[in-house]
């Protein structure tokens, strides 16, 4: 993994998308490019008209590099005292800051204690990496104003297949090792669900054992999203996986390249989360980040029957009032 140093100009800004998600108010991200190497990853489609991408004479969906800003934290302390109106920053949005190569400058620390030495503002952590729980005693000290959560993305039976689509991350085992460390000690937690997979993580039992995994960890919040079926993120997918490595994986992603199928995965998924949880939780604890202009028509007005928990996005948000019992 080569990583790229790269200035970057911003610090902590205002996320209108992340507000709409319910997640954060404002964003922390210490690079362009994470070292992770997700397959399905949205973030180069997202950012690959960055001038960084030229300058380093990169190209945002090669793999084998990272991009990161040592200088963030600098940035991050200046704008933490500046901004008069505080609240939610996500760490981070768009790459992880505990990932390897933010391991190497220690960004995510640095970051955390920048924002948290300025009273009002709060903190949700987002990483796949269990290098986070270095980081608790800090969190400790700010425990009602610091929330933790790991993408959870299968059950440790599926950990192999999960090794081939995110290489770099921890293992599932030490993910889920960690989210329990931070509610033994205490500290506020939340679950986040993205991506479930069909054949990986997206069966009754999955989800069911998923939800039950979050309401022992004392999570706040459910969060789960559908794969985006946009961009080049489910054929890098289906090129990791193999049809020979992994084929029961393989032949379950595939099929939801297209739109109908991609339709009923969503549908199914939601319906597998609103069961459980409300069989072992609270449905006011779902988020279910939901953005519909790709489906069919069939499974909106399904869903849009029974909506509980999910967080319409893009220009279909606006529907009409649905039955949540």
């Amino acid at each position: 993994m080569k990583t790229y140093e790269y200035p970057l100009k911003t610090g902590i800004t205002r996320t209108r998308e992340f507000e709409r998600k319910k997640l954060a108010t404002h964003a922390v991200n210490v690079g362009i490019r994470c070292g992770h190497e997700c397959t399905y990853c949205s973030t180069p489609s997202l950012l690959r008209m960055h001038p960084a991408f030229k300058a380093l004479g990169l190209k945002p969906f090669d793999r084998g590099y990272a991009i990161v800003d040592p200088a963030t934290p600098e940035r991050v302390a200046l704008d933490a005292q500046r901004i008069k109106k505080r609240g939610m920053v996500q760490l981070c949005t768009t790459v992880d800051a505990w990932s390897p190569e933010a391991q190497k400058y220690d960004l995510g620390r640095r970051c955390l204690e920048a924002i948290l030495a300025h009273p009002g503002w709060c903190v949700r952590i987002l990483t796949k990496n269990a290098a986070v729980a270095k980081d608790f005693d800090l969190i400790e000290r700010h425990r009602d104003r610091v929330l933790v959560g790991l993408r959870i993305t299968a059950l440790p039976v599926q950990e192999r297949v999960i090794a081939a689509i995110e290489p770099n991350a921890s293992p599932i085992t030490e993910r889920m090792a960690v989210l329990r460390e931070a509610h033994r000690r205490g500290l506020r937690t939340y679950a986040m669900f993205c991506l479930l997979l069909p054949k990986i993580a997206c069966t009754a039992h999955d989800v069911d054992r998923l939800v039950r995994f979050a309401v022992e960890c004392g999570t706040e919040e459910i969060f789960a999203e559908p794969v985006n079926p946009r961009g080049p993120g489910l054929r890098l997918t289906l090129e990791a996986l193999g049809p020979s490595r992994h084929p029961d994986a393989f032949c379950g992603v595939c099929p939801i390249r297209r739109r109908e199928e991609w339709s009923w995965y969503v549908a199914k998924l939601l319906h597998l989360l609103q069961d459980s949880i409300r069989a072992h939780s609270n449905i006011n604890r779902l988020r279910f980040l939901l953005y519909p202009s790709r489906l069919i028509q069939e499974k909106l007005d399904e869903i849009r029957r029974d909506d509980a928990g999910v967080i319409w996005l893009g220009k279909e948000a606006a529907q009409p009032e649905a039955n949540h019992a």
